[in-house]
């Protein structure tokens, strides 16, 4: 089929990179948004922009409030739909378990617990016999926060770069994994088709032709990303191996079951309720139990997740994790407890070596850490991925166009349109999205659900706007989308910045000197400084257009712009 090995991967470096490009792109860009989720959540929701607080005292402030904690409505619903028969009075299902958990970013709390229900499942494989509840809380006061606001970063940004929002059977998951996979793939295949690697890292020549301009900015941000890139993909796939591999819930269940029997029993932390009342001893007793213990191992720290299982029962336990901000890896040292009487049950020993790969390799995707530094080189290294991969679109296009024109083929149109909505049109969305969150009044009902609304609406119209505006790509030429869509995310970019001081007063003077909040100034010169990039580009693409001609010879084929 292929004259050589490189020929073959020519063909799947195109051809994958074309066909999930465009999920990568997704990846890309909403995982560099999510390295400052929950500073993007400080400046959408301005009742929380307030520094950084540690959990308060469970005993005092969180065990009261536990007590107001009901089940949710959307999980409420989702659960009488697996079992038989009607659920009783949400007001009196009992509180099996509870946890919160906090980060040196988060000032709020968030809190949950589960539920309990009498009802037997429809189908008899379902063990899960209770209902989630959950809430974010002001740690200050113990006010609860408002429902219906969305937390964009940490709720939509984060979850869209792994999921894209589709829950249904995990296909998100799958759709993204896939894309995982191929992306592993077309770096080796570009690692493979491009003998002239460190030359090509140092060549870029912006005043080339687009298509070859275009093909030295890909194989530069390819080239420099490239450990980054990849290391990314394939913790991603090892993050979500469970998904993919559902061998504990499919083929091996019963030995996962077993497992999990025998680990309760080693650890000392019971797997099943007794079923015998016993009181809950004081927590923050334990917390400062478990406190001591990390400072005597030399590594002080606060409290980042704490779970009390069995609540209520004899068999009860409480686990408290630290938030190790200050390692890259996840590991959360780990002290537990019996809840009755707050004896120590058992502190997590040193990890294994594999175990200890594993926490390092999840620690380096999730960033848990602080080191702020570190943080914006993961959001330029995404940002190189969303750079390599547009280029990539930009390249094929402008490489087959002038084909397409010839036999009037609609080919490039189609790829063009798509690849304007995946790059400017993304972008469009996310910063409508912001806009619109300062734009909408605080307490409309339902706010979240009209901030998706505007996010999912723009996007829409972009690739719309794209295709539309696309007839000159059929003729050889660029499409004045891009620039259009240049100035359009500008003015909204702008816009949301003004929005935000007219709506709060927290303007750029104030959050950067007189008062200083760094995840709202942040957050408002990022929006600036993408309003600034996209009024050059578009300058830039305006001129292009004046002085492009619509090309009538046939574009050198891909061996021949690799090599000049």
């Amino acid at each position: 089929m292929f004259q050589s090995f490189r020929h073959s991967m020519t063909w799947l470096h195109t051809w994958f990179g074309l066909t999930l490009g465009y999920v990568l792109m997704v990846c890309f860009f909403f995982g560099s948004l999510s390295v400052f989720d929950r500073e993007i959540d400080r400046w959408a929701l301005p009742d929380t922009r307030f520094p950084a607080q540690p959990a308060p005292s469970f005993d005092q402030v969180l065990k009261p409030i536990y007590a107001k904690l009901k089940p949710h409505p959307v999980d409420l619903a989702a659960t009488r739909a697996r079992v038989i028969g009607e659920l009783p009075d949400p007001a009196t299902l009992p509180m099996s378990s509870l946890y919160y958990y906090t980060t040196h970013r988060d000032p709020v709390l968030a809190i949950g617990a589960e539920f309990d229900v009498p009802n037997k499942p429809r189908d008899a494989a379902d063990e899960h016999q209770h209902v989630h509840g959950w809430a974010t809380l002001d740690p200050r006061t113990g006010a609860f926060l408002s429902e219906g606001q969305l937390k964009l970063g940490s709720e939509f940004f984060y979850p869209m770069h792994y999921s894209l929002h589709l829950n249904w059977q995990n296909l998100g998951y799958w759709v993204v994994g896939l894309a995982a996979l191929v992306m592993l793939a077309a770096l080796v295949s570009g690692v493979v088709l491009h003998k002239k690697i460190f030359r090509e890292f140092f060549t870029f020549r912006p005043w080339k032709r687009t298509q070859r301009s275009s093909l030295d900015l890909h194989n530069l941000s390819g080239i420099a990303g490239l450990p980054f890139h990849f290391f990314f993909a394939f913790t991603g796939l090892v993050i979500f191996a469970s998904i993919y591999l559902p061998l504990a819930e499919t083929l091996l269940a019963p030995l996962h079951k077993q497992h999990e029997a025998m680990e309760a029993a080693r650890t000392g932390l019971a797997h099943e309720a007794a079923g015998v009342p016993a009181p809950l001893a004081s927590v923050d007793a334990m917390v400062a139990e478990a406190k001591r213990r990390w400072a005597a191992r030399n590594m002080p720290g606060e409290v980042g997740y704490l779970y009390i299982n069995h609540l209520g029962d004899k068999n009860g336990y409480v686990s408290i994790f630290r938030a190790g901000n200050d390692q890259v890896a996840l590991v959360g040292q780990g002290v537990h407890f019996e809840a009755s009487s707050g004896r120590v049950i058992r502190e997590d020993p040193p990890p294994s070596a594999v175990m200890s790969v594993n926490e390092f390799l999840t620690g380096l995707h999730l960033q848990h850490f602080r080191h702020w530094l570190l943080r914006w080189l993961y959001v330029l290294g995404g940002l190189l991925g969303c750079v390599c991969i547009a280029t990539g679109f930009i390249f094929f296009v402008e490489k087959r166009k002038a084909q397409h024109a010839k036999r009037g083929s609609m080919g490039s149109r189609a790829v063009d349109a798509l690849a304007v909505a995946a790059v400017t049109g993304m972008v469009i969305a996310a910063v409508a999205m912001l806009a619109a969150n300062r734009a909408l009044p605080a307490d409309l009902a339902g706010k979240g659900g009209w901030e998706e609304k505007v996010f999912w609406g723009a996007w829409l119209l972009s690739f719309i706007h794209a295709a539309a505006r696309s007839g000159p790509v059929a003729q050889g030429r660029i499409n004045p989308a891009w620039r259009e869509q240049c100035w359009a995310l500008a003015a909204l970019a702008v816009a949301a910045v003004v929005l935000n001081w007219i709506g709060t007063g927290d303007h750029l003077v104030k959050t950067l000197f007189t008062s200083t909040y760094w995840p709202v100034a942040g957050l408002d010169l990022s929006l600036l400084a993408a309003a600034a990039i996209a009024v050059f580009a578009g300058r830039k693409l305006a001129r292009h257009e004046r002085h492009a001609r619509p090309s009538t010879h046939a574009a050198p084929n891909i061996s021949e712009a690799l090599h000049g």
